[in-house]
């Protein structure tokens, strides 16, 4: 599974998490630092990628448009991103579930 990282997150993520989750990106390593959100679907639904996040606005994307590409939505309230890690790295085998299971499109992390 391939996470795109959004920009309101560290680029620092994908290095740290690629043990898990090799082949991510982070939206300022393909061009999309300042893209919209629209964009953003548009080169995770084209490349395969999960979104993960922490801007409702993807949320209400699956809702309407439908997925893929899925969701990862996190709702940590203010952390750093050794926190957004660790919770990635904790709930690894619910994100490859979600992955997996065609009726999901969007996870939220508490």
């Amino acid at each position: 599974m391939k996470l795109l990282f959004d920009q309101n997150l560290s680029p620092r993520l994908v290095d740290q998490i690629s043990d898990l989750f090799p082949d991510s990106s982070h939206v300022s390593l393909v061009g999309l630092s300042r893209g919209m959100d629209d964009e953003v679907w548009d080169y995770a639904l084209a490349n395969g990628y999960a979104i993960v996040t922490r801007d409702a606005d993807f949320g209400d994307l699956v809702t309407v448009r439908g997925f893929p590409p899925k969701v990862i939505w996190l709702r940590l309230g203010n952390c750093t991103t050794h926190q957004i890690e660790y919770s990635l790295r904790s709930n690894h085998q619910i994100i490859v579930l979600m992955d997996e299971d065609p009726s999901l499109g969007i996870l939220s992390l508490l």
